[in-house]
Formats: C-alpha cells, sequence, structure tokens
C-alpha cells in the first residue's frame, strides 16, 4: 500500500510517497524546466530511489499542478486547489484557510472543520503577488531569494510603497526607488508589503476564518509572511516545507481513493 502525489508547478516539480499509514516514506523536488513530463519522472524516480521501491510498488499515482496533464503515470489528474486543501488538512487538521502563492498564481481556499473546501479565490491573471514576482524584484535589487526573504523587518525605517498591481510597472517602481537612493531595505519591505495586500484581497473574496495555513514555494520567505501576518494581526502556521503541500495533498487523495475502493 504505497502511494505517490506529483506537483508539476511552472517553476518547479514536487513528489512525495506515502505508506498506508499516510506516513511520508520520500518526497523530491525538481526544476520543472521545459518539459514537465521529464521533471515529474526525475521527481518520482528520486523518491522510489530514497524509499527503495520501483514503480510497480505503487498502489496509486495522482498528479496535480499547471502540468499535471504530462504526467504520464498519473492514475488520476486533481486540480491545484483539492490537492492543497487535503495537504494542508494532513499537516494541521482543523485548518480553515490554505493560502497557496506560487510561482505564477495565487490563491485563497476556505475549509469547512472536517477538510472540505467550502469557497476559494484565484489570481491566475497576472504573476503580481506570486514568486515570479519576488524574483524580478529580487533581480532589480541585485539579491538573492534568500537574501531578500531573510531581511529583517527591523532593519528597514520606512516602508517604500509599491503601488502598481502589475509585475511590469512594479520593476519600474522599484527602480525608479533606488534612483532616488532610498534604503535597499525599505524597498524590500515594500515588495513585501505589497504581496501582503494582494493577499488579503483573496482573502476578503472568501471570507477567512482561522486558523491559517500558507503553502507555496513563497512560504519560504520570512518577510512575506511577517508582513502577512502583520496585516492579518494573528499568525499563519507555515509547514516546514510548504512547497511539498500539493505534492503530499495528491498522495493523501490517492491514498482515499485506494481506501474507499477496499
Amino acid at each position: 500500500m504505497l502511494f505517490a502525489g506529483i506537483d508539476v508547478g511552472s517553476r518547479t516539480t514536487k513528489a512525495v510517497l506515502l505508506d498506508g499509514q499516510s506516513k511520508v516514506l520520500a518526497q523530491a523536488v525538481s526544476d520543472t524546466g521545459v518539459a514537465g513530463s521529464r521533471a515529474a519522472d526525475a521527481a518520482l524516480g528520486a523518491c522510489l530511489a530514497q524509499a527503495r521501491i520501483s514503480r510497480e510498488d505503487l498502489r496509486r499515482v495522482v498528479a496535480t499542478g499547471y502540468g499535471r496533464k504530462s504526467v504520464a503515470v498519473a492514475d488520476a489528474r486533481l486540480t491545484e486547489i483539492s490537492c492543497h486543501a487535503r495537504g494542508a488538512h494532513h499537516v494541521l487538521p482543523g485548518v480553515r484557510t490554505v493560502i497557496d502563492i506560487g510561482g505564477q498564481d495565487s490563491k485563497v481556499i476556505l475549509l469547512d472543520r472536517s477538510g472540505r473546501m467550502v469557497d476559494f479565490a484565484m489570481n491566475d491573471r497576472c504573476a503580481a503577488g506570486t514568486g515570479r514576482f519576488l524574483e524580478v524584484m529580487a533581480k532589480v535589487l541585485e539579491m538573492g531569494l534568500d537574501a531578500m526573504g531573510s531581511v529583517p523587518e527591523a532593519v528597514a525605517a520606512q516602508c517604500a510603497p509599491i503601488n502598481s498591481l502589475c509585475t511590469v510597472f512594479a520593476e519600474s517602481e522599484v527602480i525608479s526607488l533606488l534612483a532616488e537612493g532610498r534604503p535597499v531595505a525599505d524597498i524590500v519591505r515594500g515588495v513585501h508589503a505589497s504581496i501582503a495586500e494582494r493577499t488579503m484581497a483573496l482573502l476578503s473574496r472568501v471570507g477567512f476564518e482561522p486558523p491559517l495555513f500558507m503553502s507555496g514555494g513563497v512560504a519560504l520567505n520570512r518577510g512575506v509572511v511577517a508582513a502577512l501576518q502583520q496585516r492579518l494581526q494573528g499568525p499563519v502556521n507555515v509547514p516546514a516545507d510548504p512547497q511539498l503541500i500539493g505534492a503530499l495533498g495528491a498522495a493523501c487523495l490517492a491514498r482515499d481513493e485506494a481506501t474507499a475502493r477496499t
């Protein structure tokens, strides 16, 4: 009774293996690149090698994410919303609101007490407030994403506002702020606040409830999490590996389906 979940995102592809008791046996992350199918094979292959099993040992495989249709080994393909909701509920039973910010889109999912989805809101038409937005801003500021996320909020005396809703225009704003001599720490704080504001707009559309849970690669950025908690005036739960939650949820749903059939 072994199960796999594969999440083919726009930037990275993740895979998770579970046993029949929902224990994680292996996990892997690979760059998606131009071929999601190849990235899925690489991530799953790495998990199989870690667990020292073969593809034939897997009872069921579920794919999700941006490139889920490209996963040839999948027995089923489910939406990111379903998988992130299930993964969050697995990690934090009783979670009511899931914030998922990935490479190219962001979403908020409202759950009931049993973990079933009640409502959701999604921004998939613009890269503003996503991982891609952070990448563009980090490049302009000539700093790595890790360094950008670790800039202490206390270092920034003021928050340099980023007002544009468009990544391209926001990039121009950052360039102008640098030309004005604004401290980089102030601008970084403004970037993080901008993402928090866009996330709050999604949260207001679904009427969020605590506890809140954050998944997706952007959750690794401590500055974004801090800015969001400041706006919410409350805690946001971030797991150790937030980028794996979609793949974990897919694996859980694979197990749920197999168990329901027995």
